[in-house]
């Protein structure tokens, strides 16, 4: 394997040059790190940018056993919080599903994914893990050869390079990796689901034990609690609207009116700390592998929030590549390498699937043709078909929780 050194041009080297200090890519190395593979993380934010940047929470089973695995669970098994109950609320009233109680009894553990983050850096730089902070990958070069390499811009704007004999690009869907595909060698699939939310974090504590999910003729409205003072609020809005153009008295009294405070209880107020823009877009590359180069996370495939899906997909893909690779690199086994993109899609045509499910079972349609009043009548009835059936509440509950 390569030893950590700077060549006589002054390029850096390692085994392994992993894009992105996101989910995806800190499990990815701590993985390689603990098997002693050379290993470095290129992130070009800095350092307490990648541990407070908010992110969904919601792990799933699958994902706590991945990290319980790799010993990368401490953090979350002392302060997550366990969930498994949804509240629905439409004009034909409410219901709630345990889904611990369903399908095959799986639930999610609620924990911040900056939280998981910051503990995925401290487990990698406590194991020795190589991490340049504030240094961009601006391109992969040679991906097809034997010798592929990353150009980057480092603190300060110097150019640099670091060559490897594997990349991952874990470094999100506007990130090197992708932009470094030739032409023609991917497959991109897209949608753009017409559906856009005004994302939201209160200084306030959760209003229901559940997940609440608000269908509403004025748009959808979501309830995610993050902690015991922390709550996430979804607002469906027009495509275009500026994260800032509502006052936050407009935001609750949205909220309560959607939410149905009048009905079932008052929300718990506080102060709006963040806010975003969601667009709902999801597209899925195939295949994830050109020569040296692997996508993982965001840089593989985006996929709507709806379902909680992303982190937990970035994750998986993650275990999968890191043990292939580390089968290649001490082995010469590159059996895990050639099967691990059909070993990832066929996990994330499924996700994608559910959440395509989820977003027209949650969104009135867009369009404001003579199709509406059909679509939100099919919309009616899954709902109802989720009230009242067994067999489809055990569909959801494995879909909702599974990756």
């Amino acid at each position: 394997m390569t030893s950590r050194q700077h060549t006589p041009d002054g390029v850096e080297s390692a085994d392994v040059v992993v894009l992105g200090a996101g989910p995806a890519g800190l499990v990815l190395a701590n993985v390689l790190q603990a098997r002693g593979i050379d290993c470095v993380v290129l992130e070009r934010a800095t350092r307490d940018h990648i541990r407070t940047r908010a992110r969904a929470g919601f792990l799933a089973a699958n994902t706590v056993r991945i990290l319980d695995r790799h010993g990368l669970s401490d953090g979350l098994h002392r302060h997550g919080l366990t969930h498994s109950t949804c509240e629905f609320r439409t004009d034909d009233g409410r219901f709630r599903l345990d889904y611990s109680e369903l399908g095959l009894g799986e639930r999610h553990t609620v924990y911040p994914q900056q939280a998981l983050v910051s503990d995925l850096l401290t487990y990698y730089l406590k194991a020795g893990g190589r991490i340049r902070y504030e240094t961009e990958a601006l391109a992969v070069h040679g991906a097809d050869s034997d010798a592929p390499s990353v150009s980057v811009r480092a603190p300060g704007r110097r150019p640099g390079r670091w060559r490897a004999r594997y990349v991952a690009g874990c470094d999100g869907r506007h990130g090197a990796a992708r932009r470094s595909l030739p032409e023609g060698t991917v497959r991109h699939y897209r949608r753009d689901h017409r559906v856009t939310w005004l994302g939201l974090l209160a200084e306030a504590p959760p209003s229901m034990d559940a997940v609440g999910y608000a269908v509403h003729e004025r748009g959808f409205a979501g309830h995610m609690a993050r902690t015991a003072g922390i709550t996430r609020y979804y607002l469906q809005c027009e495509r275009g609207t500026p994260p800032d153009a509502w006052s936050e008295d407009r935001i609750w009294d949205e909220l309560d009116l959607r939410m149905r405070a009048k009905e079932y209880g008052p929300l718990r107020r506080g102060r709006i700390v963040q806010r975003d823009i969601v667009d709902f877009e999801s597209d899925v590359l195939e295949p994830l592998r050109h020569g040296a180069l692997f996508l993982a996370g965001d840089a593989a495939g985006l996929i709507s929030p709806s379902a909680a899906k992303g982190a937990n997909l970035a994750v998986l893909e993650a275990e999968l590549l890191a043990l292939a690779l580390v089968d290649d690199l001490t082995r010469g086994d590159a059996t895990g390498l050639d099967t691990y993109s059909a070993r990832c899609l066929a996990r994330v045509w499924p996700a994608q699937e559910f959440s395509h499910w989820l977003i027209e079972l949650l969104h009135r349609s867009p369009g404001s043709d003579g199709e509406a009043p059909f679509h939100d009548r099919l919309r009616r009835a899954r709902m109802t078909a989720l009230r009242t059936s067994r067999g489809q509440q055990d569909w959801f509950a494995e879909r909702y929780v599974g990756v």
